[in-house]
Parts: C-alpha cells; sequence; structure tokens
C-alpha cells in the first residue's frame, strides 16, 4: 500500500430529478461529495448514477449514524468491515448496487481500499472490484475535522415542514454546510418526544395550514420541548437560512450586536449595540419566479440606530433584508 497521503474534503453535490421517456420520474438528491485530491470521488466512477450516504433528505438520527460509520466509531454494515460509500439515489436497497470500500485506520491514518461493486452482503473483488481507485490514504486529523462538524451541537437542529420538498431538501443542505442539523417531515404525529426534544427551532413554509401548525406546537408542547417557531417569508433559500440562524441564538439580547431591522420607504433602519461590519443584501422573486439577491450596503456602523437608503429596484414589490454582522443577523419583509 502506497505511504503518499491524500487530501480528504466534502463538498456539495446534486442528482438533478426529472421525468423519464417512458413517464417514470427520476428524484431529486442533494447530498455531499467526498472530495479526495481535490476531485469528486464520485467522478472517478465510470457514469455511475448514486449518492452518497450523506444526502440532505436523511432523517438526521440516520444520518448521524453514516457519520458516525464513516468516522469508525460504529460496526462495518457489510461483510469484510466494509461501508457504502455510493448507493442508489432512489432506495436505500442493496440490491440497486452500492460502491462500497474497506474503512479501517492504520498507524494513525485512516485508509479507504478495495473499493467494489456490491450487490450482497458480501463483495466478490475478483469480479467487482475498482482496481483502477484507491488506496487512498488521509490524515487522521484532517478526515476526522472534515466529518466532524457534520455533527450538529445540541439544539442546533431545526425541523422543516413545508409543501415544496425541493426546496426545503436544498435549506436542509445549506443548514447542514454551517453547522446546524435539519430534518424534513410532514408532521410530528409519530415523532418521539424524545427526538422533539433535540430540535431548537421548528420553520413552517408559507403553504402549511393553522391546523397543522397547531398540532405541531401541540406536539412540542406535550413533549415538553421549548423551541423556536419560524415562519418562512419566502422560497428564497439565503433568507429562511438567516431567519433559522436567529431563531436558534439563544444568547441575551444586550449581548448581541444586531438588535433591531426594519425596512419601509425605501430604506433600511438598522439597530447596533457596538462598531461593527453590516452587510445588508435584499432578496425578492421576480415575475418569471427568480430569485434576485443584490447587496445594498456593506461598511462599519456606530452603536445606536442608522437609516440607509435602499436601492428602489433591490426593494421593489414583495422583497426581504438580510443584515449580517459577526454573531447576529436579522431577515425582515419589506413593510407594505
Amino acid at each position: 500500500m502506497s505511504a503518499a497521503y491524500a487530501t480528504f474534503g466534502l463538498a456539495p453535490a446534486m442528482r438533478a430529478g426529472g421525468v423519464l421517456a417512458g413517464g417514470a420520474y427520476q428524484v431529486h438528491r442533494d447530498f455531499l461529495d467526498f472530495i479526495v485530491d481535490g476531485r469528486p470521488l464520485l467522478f472517478q466512477l465510470s457514469d455511475l448514477d448514486a449518492v452518497s450516504p450523506l444526502a440532505s433528505d436523511v432523517p438526521p438520527a440516520i444520518f448521524t449514524a453514516h457519520v458516525r460509520r464513516l468516522l469508525l466509531e460504529a460496526e462495518a454494515p457489510l461483510d469484510g468491515g466494509r461501508y457504502v460509500i455510493y448507493g442508489c439515489p432512489e432506495c436505500e436497497g442493496l440490491e440497486c448496487g452500492a460502491v462500497t470500500a474497506v474503512i479501517e485506520e492504520d498507524e494513525g491514518d485512516i485508509v479507504w481500499r478495495d473499493f467494489a461493486w456490491q450487490t450482497t452482503r458480501t463483495a466478490d473483488l475478483d469480479l467487482n472490484g475498482y482496481h483502477g481507485i484507491g488506496p487512498f490514504r488521509f490524515r487522521a486529523e484532517e478526515y476526522r475535522t472534515e466529518l466532524e462538524r457534520l455533527r450538529p451541537p445540541e439544539r442546533r437542529r431545526v425541523l422543516l415542514i413545508g409543501a415544496r420538498v425541493a426546496i426545503l431538501a436544498r435549506l436542509a443542505a445549506a443548514l447542514r454546510t454551517i453547522g446546524i442539523g435539519a430534518e424534513i417531515a410532514e408532521d410530528t404525529a409519530y415523532v418521539p418526544h424524545d427526538e422533539l426534544r433535540t430540535y431548537g427551532a421548528v420553520a413552517f413554509g408559507r403553504a402549511v395550514g393553522e391546523e397543522k401548525r397547531s398540532a405541531v406546537r401541540e406536539a412540542f408542547s406535550r413533549a415538553g420541548a421549548d423551541v423556536a417557531y419560524v415562519d418562512g417569508l419566502a422560497p428564497i433559500i439565503p433568507l429562511l437560512v438567516a431567519q433559522i440562524e436567529h431563531a436558534l441564538d439563544r444568547s441575551p439580547l444586550e449581548q448581541r450586536r444586531l438588535t433591531g431591522l426594519l425596512v419601509a420607504e425605501g430604506e433600511a433602519s438598522v439597530e447596533v449595540t457596538s462598531t461593527c461590519r453590516v452587510r445588508l443584501t435584499a432578496y425578492r422573486v421576480d415575475r418569471l419566479n427568480r430569485v434576485r439577491a443584490q447587496e445594498v450596503f456593506d461598511a462599519e456602523l456606530g452603536p445606536g440606530t442608522h437609516r440607509i437608503p435602499l436601492d428602489a429596484r433591490a426593494t421593489k414589490g414583495e422583497s426581504f433584508v438580510v443584515a449580517r454582522t459577526t454573531g447576529s443577523v436579522l431577515a425582515v419583509a419589506k413593510a407594505r
């Protein structure tokens, strides 16, 4: 085995959905791909339609289980110490086929070796081995640091409830890249109380009716879970991320740098508690349902309330503004 080290990383990837020639549907999947020596590992597998186990629509308990396996904190799911690297994008069945590899610790390093295509619990390396791929030796610190960031801190989790699954999947993927765990659900009817108590926030899409919202709130109340509720302003991913970040911020108001944001009549009113650099970004959806984003302010502000003129084109119609500074974020809709 070569002693040369390979670099290890993770990056967002996508398996596009669509309608096939016979009328069947192909599911859209967002996932994190493995970046080996600066190149997606999936690209090294010839024309393979597959996703990694680190998919955005996987429930957090299962997602965390996959992370623990890759960190060698849990037993290998297949014979011979083999782990699933890529699987079927339509289901979790091994019978559809999966790319697997042995993952092991060797002299303090992490090694991925003996890649194979597998449809049963036992791999046949002679018949189905990827002989031109690997082995890869990773520095353990680099490898573990990349995977550890996928485990959200306690209560840095949000439950996403809405009608547009594609939007929710993209939102979940975006949240996970900044260390916020996210799960998509239709409701909370069958979620155990212990699981509900691990969330710090619940985000509702605009299409969720009041009856379902009330049922969700009641379920969290029965579980004794203290969560923040977020009413999504619009199906714009950066805007929703900012709303959720703000909801999960449990620090005292006096310790935050951004404490107020109001947008009306062509200007933004921003309140800050200490000198800091503030960036304002305006978002809107145009008549063709395309998201438009424009940075409208980026400068240092002193303590107090500041009135900042905004570009009328950036905030025409239904629009929203996100204010960010170090450690604080606010998001509001333009007042009508």
